[in-house]
């Protein structure tokens, strides 16, 4: 298994977020925390020194074989943005993304400015059917 910098801590979620600087990106953390929380219905851990995770899965590669152990979705209060960690390929989303609102996405990310600037609902949406890509039903 080849190892990666990003592991999980036993640092305080609560915590960081307590620390973060910006009060709109503190409120809007402890929103997503909870929603991510009930999603996935385990408690949170933190994965480096920023970034928080939910869930552990160990993904192969299929190109190298190259196994690590992950997330199956997080965020972290980054300054530019809210950015949300997903499972899967982010474009497997793009009827929901559609309706989301204000938002930019990566490879595997949803970036958000904050959350008054996208649909909550649909967010939930995305979050939920984030947890039933395929790779979690092996």
């Amino acid at each position: 298994m080849a190892e990666i910098k990003t592991k999980p801590t036993s640092a305080s979620v609560e915590d960081f977020i307590n620390g973060v600087r910006d009060e709109q990106k503190r409120k809007d953390s402890f929103v997503l925390l909870e929603m991510m929380k009930k999603a996935v219905g385990e408690e949170p851990k933190m994965w480096g020194s920023s970034l928080i995770g939910f869930g552990n899965v160990r993904l192969k590669s299929p190109a190298t074989g190259r196994e690590v152990d992950w997330i199956r979705i997080g965020f972290s209060p980054r300054k530019a943005n809210l950015s949300l960690y997903l499972s899967g390929n982010i474009r497997q989303h793009d009827a929901a993304l559609e309706k989301l609102g204000k938002h930019k996405t990566g490879v595997g990310c949803l970036y958000i400015n904050k959350l008054a600037d996208i649909d909550i609902q649909v967010l939930k949406e995305i979050i939920d059917a984030s947890l039933t890509w395929e790779y979690f039903a092996k």
